[in-house]
This record gives structure tokens, sequence and C-alpha cells, in this order.
């Protein structure tokens, strides 16, 4: 028997276009985005969490957290490797200490595994049940249509394994398409026989009108759904229940297929968006982490040259790895890579670091020892009475100490007190002994000043006998027999008593001359007696030239450059100023003599 066009009921869209039409399913998405854990507490309790549902947790994260645990497990432990080496171990030698959240770790892992294990392998089982019983049905389906002939009582049956069909769930995925052909195939089948009436089909199109409006309705609402995640696997859901529906209406099945599509488009224009946007803001982690990776490796380590310097750059790192910490993850595929570049940075940074420690320790090491040599030289001379010598060379060891770099700080105080408490303690010995010194200069002084205002009375006086002589020879004595005075005040008495002595006997020489000159003319007698004496004054006169020439070859080797060779020169000249009087009243004699002999002739 023929069937009516009219009456044969079809499928919406055939099963291989519905695939077509259907959104990706969760294994063709990109991950969803997790929370990032920072700590291994925070990544064993979020486990802890998905153990006690099991059933529903997610893989994708249970492998993210599962390498975010690792991760911080590594860094802990290279962080006490390098402790451990600055510490001065050896690399072979570092164990690392056991970890119990490892344990605990480890725990939840296996256990979360059995029970995804169990969950699975019932799921499997259930698949495999589930095949039998759509086997089952399609047989029935088959007898139906090829032994019956009581169309009423049939439907009932078919519309029953329908209904038995539709309540069975998952198949294993590679009969689910050849499971559905066969009940495609059944069930065009089963309408071109049965030749139903028209108001079988009416009622049959209908109901499957209203189920198939419900999901077009769920469909548009997911579209202004907040978790767009969780939208696009409630769709996912919808869909399975749409393609299970029967048909509908001949003159309705575009239009239906046409509404469920449009929202199916809308749930899943939002959830491309949504991941475009979790790529970009992916991406923009990235670029920030490039940045950052970028700061750390351009450390121009050359120009670190003192504990402030590290210590600046090291508040530096550590700010870095502070902002990447709030920095959300990367692509996928450079994320672990990035992050490498950034430890690598970091790795590089301490390793210099510690380098440099190093170097410095050893360094103030031998700073140290070099500054307790200068401690001993030190205490060595603190208890000289060589003032000035000693005072010299504890000045350099002073100069010398600043050109020495530092020591550590324990040993810094201790060996600065050392050396400082040796040189204060000479130095306030010194100072004592100066106080008394002084004292005495000061005496001395006054007895010099006391001396030349006796000298200037005798000046002021104008008395030119002898007895003046002889008084400005006495305090010239006096004068030589008394000790030092204060320094700056030696020039000045010493050209105020010289210069005074001089005057005095300047003109004291030229009466005294003028006398002797007198005296010896009137003395004068005739006879032999006058050739004799002018032999002797002439032997006198070659002497005392003599004596001055010596007195000037002597001022040739003096030096003026110091204060004591000047004052000798003077000494001399004053001597030879005198010699060369007596040369001049010698001479004066001789004239005399000569006088009188060409008187006697």
């Amino acid at each position: 028997m023929e069937v009516n066009e009219t009456n044969r009921p079809l499928t919406e869209a055939p099963v291989e276009n519905i695939a077509e039409a259907s959104v990706p399913t969760v294994e063709t998405t990109e991950k969803a985005a997790y929370a990032p854990k920072q700590t291994k507490e925070e990544v064993i309790e979020r486990l802890s969490e998905i153990d006690n549902d099991a059933c529903n947790a997610d893989k994708q994260e249970i492998d993210l957290l599962k390498q975010t645990f690792y991760k911080l497990h590594k860094a802990e432990q290279e962080a006490a490797r390098k402790a451990f080496e600055e510490q001065g171990g050896k690399p072979e030698e570092f164990v690392p200490a056991a970890d119990p959240l490892e344990n605990k770790f480890k725990e939840i892992m296996s256990s979360i595994k059995e029970k995804r294990s169990e969950m699975a392998a019932e799921a499997e089982r259930e698949k495999e049940d589930n095949l039998a019983k759509k086997l089952q049905i399609l047989d029935k389906m088959k007898d139906l249509i090829e032994n019956s002939d009581d169309t009423g009582k049939i439907y009932n049956e078919f519309k029953e394994l329908q209904q038995q069909w539709n309540d069975i769930k998952q198949v294993p995925i590679g009969k689910v398409n050849e499971l559905w052909k066969s009940y495609q195939l059944y069930t065009e089948k089963f309408y071109d026989m049965v030749k139903l009436n028209n108001e079988f089909r009416e009622y049959d199109f209908k109901k499957n009108l209203e189920q198939k409006t419900k999901l077009c309705e769920a469909a548009e609402k997911l579209a202004a759904e907040d978790d767009v995640v969780s939208a696009f696997h409630q769709l996912q859901n919808l869909h399975q229940e749409f393609r299970n529906i029967g048909p509908v209406a001949k003159e309705l099945r575009e239009s239906i297929w046409a509404r469920f599509k449009a929202a199916s488009t809308a749930i899943n224009r939002r959830h491309q968006q949504h991941f475009e946007e979790l790529k970009e803001k992916e991406q923009n982690n990235l670029d920030q982490k490039t940045v950052i990776c970028e700061i750390a490796e351009a450390m121009e380590y050359d120009t670190f040259k003192t504990f402030a310097d590290w210590e600046d750059k090291t508040k530096e790192i550590l700010a870095l790895q502070a902002k990447w910490k709030t920095i959300g993850y990367a692509p996928q595929k450079m994320n672990v890579k990035i992050f490498e570049r950034f430890r690598a940075a970091c790795d590089e940074f301490f390793k210099r670091k510690a380098a440099f420690y190093k170097d410095i320790k050893n360094s103030m090491a031998e700073n140290l020892e070099k500054k307790k040599a200068l401690c001993e030289k030190a205490e060595a001379l603190k208890d000289s009475t060589d003032w000035k010598a000693t005072a010299e060379i504890l000045t350099k060891l002073q100069k010398e100490w600043k050109t020495i770099g530092p020591v550590s700080k324990k040993h810094s105080d201790a060996v600065w007190k050392r050396f400082i408490g040796a040189c204060d303690h000479f130095f306030a010995q010194k100072n004592k002994a100066n106080s008394s010194q002084r004292s005495v200069e000061s005496d001395n002084m006054a007895k010099k000043e006391n001396i030349i205002s006796q000298l200037h009375e005798i000046e002021k006086a104008g008395n030119e006998d002898e007895s003046v002589a002889d008084k400005i020879r006495g305090l010239i004595k006096e004068w030589n027999g008394i000790g030092h005075v204060p320094f700056k005040e030696k020039d000045r008495l010493y050209n105020d008593f010289h210069s005074t002595v001089d005057r005095l006997f300047a003109k004291l020489n030229i009466t005294a001359s003028e006398k002797k000159l007198s005296s010896f003319k009137s003395n004068l007698s005739n006879g032999n007696n006058l050739y004799r004496d002018r032999e002797k004054l002439v032997r006198t006169y070659e002497g005392l030239k003599n004596d001055i020439q010596t007195y000037e070859n002597n001022l040739g080797f003096l030096t003026s450059a110091s204060k004591k060779g000047n004052s000798l020169v003077q000494d001399i000249q004053r001597k030879i100023e005198r010699l060369k009087g007596d040369m001049e009243l010698v001479t004066k004699k001789i004239a005399a003599i000569d006088e009188k002999l060409r008187e006697s002739k």
C-alpha cells in the first residue's frame, strides 16, 4: 500500500545536517579559565574540594593544579639549594627536606584518580548496557514493522519504544551515528507502513512542536545567562533533547529549526566572544610578563659596586615578583615558557648577588687582617715619648687605615676601638707633656722679654763706658742660658734681641776704637820700637784678614733655608763686622806709626 506524502513523517533535518548545525562540544573548546593558585596550600584546598565531587571534576583543571603544585614545589627546592650553597655547602651534598604537603597532595590526587577511574569504568559499563538496550529496541521496532498488521496497536507500541529510546542516555561514541541512522530508518519505515490517519499524525506533530518550542524558549533564555560557559554546556543538553524529539508538521520544520538554530547561534557567539576576550586578556598578561622579564634581564650588574646597590636592586626584583603574582595566566602555549624566562632572570640576579657577597666576604677578611696589623703597630707605639716622630708615624697609620676597605659588622666596631684606643692613648700623653712644656716655654719667654727690656733701657741711656759693654755681655750670657720659648714667639724675640745688641755694640765699638787710637798715638815714642810695633801690627792685620776670610768661606756652606741656619749666618756676619772694625783700628795705628816715623826723620 502506497503512503500519501502528507502522511509521511520526516525528521526536520538529516542526521549529518544536524551535526553540522550544532555547536562545538566541550572537548573542542578552549580551556576554561580557572582562578590561579599562588601557594601549595591553595592547590591542596582546591583539590580537596574536587575530591568531594570527583564525578563532576574537570580534568583540565586537575592537570593545571598538578602542574602548579610541582612548579611551586620545585621553586622551594631551588631556593633551599641556593641557601645551602650560599652557606658554604657543596652542591652534590644537598638533600632536599621532606615536604609533608607533597604527601597530602599525592593522597588527594590518588583518591581523585581512583574515583574518576571508577566513574569512567562505570560510565563505560553504562554505555555498553545502553547500547544493548537500544539494539533490543531496534530489534523490536523492526519486528513491529515486519510482522504487525494492527496499526492501532503497533502505533502505541512503537511510541512506547521511542520513549524508551529517548530515556536511554549515552552509548559508546563509536556507535552513535550507526544507531541514529538505524533509528531514523525504522521510524520512517514505521510511518510509511502504518498509514496513520491525519488525526494521529497531527496529534503527534503537535506534541513534538510543543516540546521543541519549549526547547527554543529555554535556548533563548540561556542567551541572557551571566555564566557564558555554563550556558554553552546547557545548550549541548538542549541539542540532544531536540534531536530525540520526533518530527513536526512539514510546513513548520524549517521555522522551528531556524528558531532553535538562531538561539544556539547567539549563545555560540557569546561563547566565542568570551574566549576571544579571555585570549586577549591572556595576551595582555603575556605582554605584562614579557616587560617584567625584560626589566629583570636588563640589570647592569657591572654598576653594582656596594651593598646598597645590591639591596636596592633586590627590592626591585622582589617588587617584580610581587607584581608577577598579581598577573593572571598567559596563553597556554606560552605560560610555562614565560615563567621559565622570568625565573631564569631572577636566578641569574640572585646568583650574581651571592657571588658578590662571597667576594666581599673574602675581601672583608683580608681587610680585617690588615687593620689588625695596624692595631698592633699603633699599640706598640702608644707609650712612646718621642712625641714628634711617633705622632708622624701614627698619622700615617691613620691615613693608611682610611685606604683599607670595610670589614664585617661583627668585627668593625671592635677593631676600630682597638686602633683608635691606641692612638688616643698616645696623643693624650703627648698633650700632657706638651702642656708642661708650654708652661716652661712661657716662663722662658718672660725672662727673655725682661732682658730685651734691659737692653732697650741701656740704649736709651746712651752711656758708652766699658762697664756698659760688660753689662751687655752679661745679659747676652744670661740670654743664651735660657731654654726654649713658644715657637710662634721665637723669631720675634730673636730679632728684637739681636738687633738691639748689634746697635749697642756698633755704637760702643766706634767709641772704643777712637779711644784706643787716641791712647795709642799718645804713647808712641821714637826709636826702633816703632818699627817693631809696626811689624807686630802688620801681623795682627794679616791675622784679622785671615779670620775674616775664614768666616766668609763658612758663610758659603751655610743655607738660609732653615731658621737654625739663618741665625748662625747672622752670628758670623756680626763677627765679621767686628773683625773689620778691628782691622780698621789696626790700619789707623799703622798709619799713626808711619806718620811718627816721618816726623823723626
